[in-house]
């Protein structure tokens, strides 16, 4: 599988270019990883190729607030400056400044 290097970084908030929805990015795979059934749930016309990355997002829309897994090629950048109101981003990040949010430290070893 030939992969590439992600567009978008961690903490940067995205919207889907299909959906209306938007979120911030907390994991980036280089490639396709989620099972064939989610795979095949993505509607054939826009089902992307699996040799590109794939974004896990802290994701919310009007109605609710879920966590998305979406390829790069339906992602763009939120300049709205606005940050997510996903109730899991505190527990992700620590703070939001100028558009982007900051990921807590982590201990591992």
């Amino acid at each position: 599988m030939n992969t590439r290097l992600a567009k978008f970084a961690i903490g940067q908030i995205v919207r889907h270019r299909v959906y209306s929805f938007r979120g911030v990015i907390f994991d980036v795979d280089p490639a396709f990883t989620n099972t064939e059934e989610y795979w095949l749930s993505i509607p054939e016309d826009i089902r992307p190729p699996k040799d590109q990355p794939f974004y896990h997002l802290l994701a919310e829309n009007e109605e609710s607030a879920y966590v998305a897994y979406v390829s790069e090629q339906n992602l763009m950048p939120d300049d709205s400056g606005q940050p997510v109101g996903h109730p899991q981003a505190s527990v992700i990040f620590e703070s939001f400044r100028e558009g982007q949010y900051k990921l807590k430290p982590r201990i591992s070893h």
